[in-house]
């Protein structure tokens, strides 16, 4: 008996221990690298993405922490790009846009924590609610708030590892070989060395946000490097296009899940990104359990309908009328109508008989 007890204890140890580990979010549109021993881990990651079937933007935000100094990020682009920084509004407007609706739903009998079965004191806790001719050309470089941002072209994988390790950076074995088939696909890259202008600061907290804007038909967005990852990963995304957008499939990880769907109004930062034009908001969510099965980058196409969609978060309330619960009138009402009812019958069957006998009084007396 004590050995289950003490089992169960642990468990339930386990569990508590297991909930306060937040899985690492995917650095989906590239690869974060530390320099020396230091080391570093991206929190969160939150990008949105514009397309409007010609040019794509995305807007990213890291929230990173660990010990670093400076770090190195890369994210593979399918043509010339251009860095500048973003707006941190922005996320927090399509946080606002994307919130799920409240709602209310009422039961009728009353549950663990209601009277009769509560103490009486309730529980009033809310829930809570990632030059020519040369192996690597610098197609242009500047200096963005803590970005230090390089546009590299490459021909061969090795180039990026060369750039990085001159830059004083040491690239994973493993990374080289995963942007193989963007060389061969012949695309740019956009390199970022994260360095704070403050001398001695550690790279932590929220980073301010890049806006990267590049040419391309279809909508895409690298995921290719979060094969490199050693923990689930999880991806959400904000997708502003003409149309209701979806993966063209789960690349190797869970099915994504839509959270929001519906137009919006072009609005401060929102409108900035958009030129003022109403636009078709779709939020994606999705989880990656085993990493190294990602088997390519995610590509968005519009679905058949426009569906709109908001998740919807439901508060269950106890059916009350006038402060009193409606159950415990119902069943109240019922031992009422009961209790007449039986007091009814009792009196009935206590009245005398009123049967005329021998002496009926109906009965004239002689000579009347």
């Amino acid at each position: 008996m004590k050995r289950r007890i003490l089992a169960l204890l642990f468990a339930l140890l386990a569990t508590q221990i297991g909930s306060l580990v937040s899985p690492a979010h995917a650095c989906g549109c590239g690869a974060m690298v530390p320099d020396g021993a230091s080391r570093i881990g991206v929190d969160r990651e939150s990008s949105v993405v514009r397309w409007d079937g010609r040019t794509e933007e995305i807007v990213m935000r890291f929230t990173v922490g660990g010990d670093a100094r400076r770090a190195a990020w890369i994210m593979p682009v399918p043509g010339r790009a251009t860095v500048e920084l973003g707006d941190p509004a922005l996320f927090r407007q399509l946080t606002e846009l994307t919130r799920p609706e409240r709602r209310t739903r009422t039961y009728f009998w009353p549950r663990e924590r209601d009277w009769p079965f509560s103490s009486g004191r309730g529980d009033t806790s809310a829930a809570a609610l990632p030059g020519a001719g040369s192996p690597v050309g610098v197609v242009g470089r500047e200096r963005l708030g803590d970005f230090d941002v390089a546009r590299l072209t490459a021909t061969d994988p090795g180039a990026l590892r060369t750039w990085l390790e001159d830059n004083g950076f040491e690239l994973p074995e493993r990374l080289a070989a995963e942007l193989k088939p963007y060389v061969d696909q012949k695309w740019e890259y956009v390199a970022v060395r994260l360095a704070p202008r403050e001398p001695g600061r550690t790279l932590r907290g929220e980073l301010e946000p890049l806006r990267i804007r590049f040419d391309s038909t279809r909508l895409v967005y690298p995921m290719r490097l979060s094969r490199l990852a050693r923990t689930p990963q999880s991806l959400g995304l904000y997708v502003l296009a003409d149309h209701r957008m979806e993966p063209g499939s789960a690349i190797g990880g869970a099915d994504p899940e839509v959270t929001f769907a519906g137009t919006v109004a072009p609005k401060g930062a929102l409108g900035e990104l958009t030129g003022g034009k109403p636009v078709f908001l779709t939020a994606i969510d999705q989880r990656f359990p085993d990493p190294s099965r990602i088997d390519g980058d995610h590509e968005l196409r519009a679905t058949a309908k426009d569906t709109p969609y908001r998740r919807a978060v439901y508060r269950d309330e106890l059916l009350m009328a006038g402060g009193v619960p409606v159950w415990l009138l119902t069943v109240g009402g019922v031992l009422v109508a009961a209790t007449a009812a039986a007091v009814f019958l009792a009196v009935r069957g206590r009245r005398p008989s009123r049967s005329p006998g021998p002496g009926n009084p109906l009965d004239l007396p002689e000579g009347a």
